[in-house]
């Protein structure tokens, strides 16, 4: 008597795969969908045709070459800063910091990019991004070893070196670090050298290959890993990874420095593929909005890539929405407000879409707020 061969395991773990994708896409698709629809209630209240506002944003974001390139480089900082905070997430961590982490790449970046002369491009470039990177690792080390060793909250630590980062970047901008032509009057550094420029090719920024390249990093670093596993573990249950014979007040430190380097080279990546010098104003927000790229690809690395595209798409398609339509390009923001508001609370949207059982996709931040 001949069995028929097994194919019903293989089908059941294809649907389970498939299950586990819709899962993990629905509830960021249903929410940005949810906030474009109010956006639209909302430009119909203030006398303004939806239809063709949402015209003029995707023909400012996608419409020819040059407006994709734009959307690249708002989304390649976003990736960076996005990856920066769900890395931390993974270990229970909040870092809040990634902005400060941010200007203190951008800033360092910008004076290997002008200060060291005559150094070949093939050097000169990574040199910088290097260094920037590093320098947001540092950055990133001093809340993870106060949270280690003194039992400070990351939270209040990240906020306030936030600030610390601010003042210093804007002193050393206004200052030892100041452009010393005689037509400057602004406080920013001296533009970095060519040979420190991030090139780009075919409309395609460099900085946004660094980006997709550290996604992969990261994914690989997480889930492929013997590191991965013991951050995933320290953010899953700090006590029980304890108790397994895992260092956790290393692993903390690691995690911090690894999301600061991350934020640090977006902020090098921003210096030298876009501003091409160091300018305060120019980076702001960027780090606080890797807050809202992590939660709308629900921390993950693959999924940071379409949240940054989205809000890199809408940041670029504003201004020709607001020239186009006539709509003030603050309009975006709430779109993005709305849109945040609908991942957070996934509950609403679960039970549009009658989700059930996905307890093991949703974003928590219970551990992040407790202590180690």
């Amino acid at each position: 008597m001949t069995t028929a061969p097994a194919t019903e395991p293989a089908e059941n773990q294809t649907m389970i795969r498939l299950q586990r994708i819709w899962r993990s896409v629905s509830v960021p698709l249903v929410a940005v969908i949810l906030g474009l629809i109010i956006g639209a209630f909302l430009l119909i209240a203030s006398g303004s045709n939806p239809i063709a506002a949402y015209s003029a944003l995707l023909k400012g974001a996608f419409g020819s070459p040059v407006a994709i390139q734009r959307t690249l480089e708002k989304a390649t900082p976003l990736i960076f800063s996005g990856l920066a905070v769900a890395f931390a997430f993974k270990a229970g961590l909040f870092n809040i910091g990634a902005q400060g982490q941010l200007l203190i790449g951008a800033v360092v970046a910008a004076y290997v990019g002008f200060s060291f002369e005559g150094l070949p491009a093939v050097i000169h470039a990574p040199l910088a991004l290097l260094i920037g990177g590093l320098a947001g690792a540092l950055y990133g080390y001093i809340p993870g070893m106060l949270k280690t060793y003194t039992g400070a909250h990351e939270v209040i630590v990240t906020i306030m070196l936030n600030y610390v980062a601010i003042n210093l970047t804007d002193y050393l901008a206004d200052g030892p670090w100041k452009d010393p032509s005689p037509t400057n009057i602004v406080a920013r550094t001296p533009k970095i050298f060519p040979s420190a420029q991030l090139p780009i090719i075919n409309n395609i920024p460099t900085g946004f290959i660094l980006a997709l390249i550290a996604a992969i990093v990261v994914w690989w670093l997480l889930y492929r890993t013997t590191l991965g596993f013991e951050i995933r573990t320290v953010g899953l249950n700090s006590s029980a990874a304890q108790y397994a014979g895992i260092r956790v007040a290393r692993m903390i430190i690691l995690t911090m420095m690894i999301s600061g380097l991350l934020a640090g080279l977006g902020g090098a990546v921003e210096t030298l593929g876009i501003v091409g010098r160091f300018q305060p104003g120019f980076n702001t927000g960027l780090g606080f909005d890797g807050i809202t790229v992590a939660l709308l690809g629900k921390t993950s690395p693959f999924g940071v890539i379409p949240a940054a595209l989205l809000l890199g798409a809408m940041r670029a398609g504003s201004n020709q929405m607001q020239f186009s339509a006539g709509i003030a390009n603050e309009i975006t923001d709430v779109i993005t407000a709305f849109i945040l508001f609908f991942v957070a609370a996934d509950v609403i949207v679960k039970k549009l879409i009658r989700q059930r059982g996905v307890e093991d996709d949703r974003v928590t931040l219970s551990s992040g707020w407790s202590s180690h």
